[in-house]
């Protein structure tokens, strides 16, 4: 009979980090986990000049100093909708012990739509003075692959949620300069779920970290668990904003958003193949730090002519800001540490306008190339096969009275196939190798209803 006095500690090192590694990467995402859809007129051009254009109230997010072009009281609310693709096709996934192939199929076409709303309102105080309040979702992921799939031991499901709670002021210096200040709460909640395959634990010998036999002659996936993740934080920052009016068709904004720091407080839970093993594998409070990646961004907008205006946009991402995930279980457990090899991220965009005199109408076009935080494919995780996309954007605005003004955006991002080539090593021991690539794409579509009143 399996009993505790036989376990060594590290068996629990060993299964905890395998089976929780990867939910970092999740719990913690632009080309990441970043939702940079935070307004439709800007999704038509790639969201180039998105901190100096200034026209619209979804300048709240990309550079709140934006507001004092925008007089009066105007609301806005809008919904984007993310549909990710990411077909995988394994390539030679093995268990660790004995090196044989994972049974299981390629997961599923993982279309995980989901809805991205947000809200914006600014108010116009008197000549220099402008408050603003901004809710939205600046991060969130959702993947899901199907019970049995190759890779079920690193991945099945993964959401991450956000709700950013913003107010704003901005403040007129001059006709040609003005700045802003605001201040977060964030909200964060996480699901993560992966099979444990214990079978491969008890293959490894008691004094290496397994479980020696303990549960009879079971192999690699003929006693398979499931671990469950769930917890949630607030965390808390601040944004600064500048935009400079070189001349009455020239302008450049700055905008610095902080890091968030995140104190996530959750449960994780075991569904064990035997009763016994929860003598050491039992279900525990848990607690992880992360911080959420500052950004900052420049952007310069021209008017070339009456009907036709440029801009561009170039925004840094601090991904690195993740060195680590470390899980502090309140069980006897040792803590869960996985190392990330994250880097910093560079977005760059540009993008054009035309709105033919006279017709209310407003065209736009734009393009962007955005980087993602992962390395190499050792370092690539299921729950997030991110790489490098090109984005191709076009949309559209109207006004059916003086007060009202829909916009629709659409975007197509070209992704890099991403490829996974994780060993059967270190924490992915009990995990197996998971080799593949992917075929990935997103697509955007956007709507958004701007009032002023």
């Amino acid at each position: 009979m399996f009993k505790r006095s036989l376990f060594n500690p590290a068996a629990g090192r060993a299964l905890l980090v395998g089976s929780l590694a990867m939910v970092g990467t999740h719990t913690l995402h632009a080309a990441g986990f970043a939702l940079i859809e935070q307004g439709v007129a800007g999704m038509g051009t790639a969201y180039a000049g998105a901190a100096a254009t200034a026209d619209t109230v979804d300048t709240l997010f990309f550079n709140p100093a934006g507001m004092t072009r925008l007089p009066g009281t105007r609301a806005g609310a809008a919904v984007h909708v993310v549909w990710p693709q990411n077909e995988f096709k394994n390539n030679g996934s093995t268990f660790a012990v004995g090196g044989a192939p994972i049974p299981g199929g390629d997961g599923g076409n993982c279309e995980c739509r989901e809805a991205v709303p947000h809200a914006y309102l600014t108010h116009q105080l008197n000549d220099n003075t402008w408050l603003g309040l901004a809710i939205n979702v600046p991060f969130g992921l959702t993947t899901e692959y199907d019970e049995g799939w190759v890779g079920r031991y690193h991945a099945l499901k993964s959401t991450v949620h956000t709700v950013n709670i913003n107010p704003s002021v901005a403040l007129k210096i001059n006709d040609q300069v003005s700045l802003a200040v605001g201040v977060s709460a964030m909200y964060l909640d996480g699901e993560f779920t992966n099979n444990v395959d214990f079978g491969t634990l008890n293959q490894i010998p008691v004094i290496a970290g397994g479980l020696g036999g303990a549960l009879g002659p079971a192999g690699p996936g003929q006693a398979d668990g499931r671990l469950a993740i769930e917890g949630d934080s607030w965390g808390y920052g601040f944004n600064v904003g500048a935009l400079f009016e070189l001349s009455d068709d020239t302008r450049v904004g700055i905008h610095y958003r902080s890091e968030v720091e995140q104190k996530i407080r959750g449960d994780a839970t075991f569904t064990l193949p035997a009763p016994a093993l929860a003598a050491v594998f039992s279900n525990s409070a848990v607690a992880a730090d992360v911080d959420l990646p500052a950004s900052a961004s420049i952007s310069g907008f021209h008017q070339l002519t009456d009907e036709w205006a440029v801009m561009a946009d170039y925004t840094w991402t601090g991904w690195s800001s993740i060195p680590e995930l470390r899980f502090d279980f309140a069980n006897t457990l040792p803590d869960g540490v996985t190392t990330f090899s994250w880097k910093d991220t560079s977005r760059v965009s540009l993008g054009t306008a035309y709105r033919p005199t006279g017709s209310g109408w407003t065209y736009r076009f734009g393009m962007a190339y955005d980087e993602a935080p992962i390395k190499d494919a050792q370092s690539r995780s299921p729950r997030l096969p991110d790489n490098d996309r090109i984005w191709v954007a076009v949309g559209a605005g109207f006004e059916p009275s003086p007060d009202l003004r829909i916009d629709i955006g659409y975007a197509h991002l070209f992704i890099s196939d991403p490829s996974i080539a994780k060993t059967a090593a270190g924490e992915n021991t009990t995990r197996g190798a998971l080799n593949g690539t992917y075929d990935s794409s997103v697509d955007i579509l956007s709507i958004e209803a701007r009032y002023t009143f």
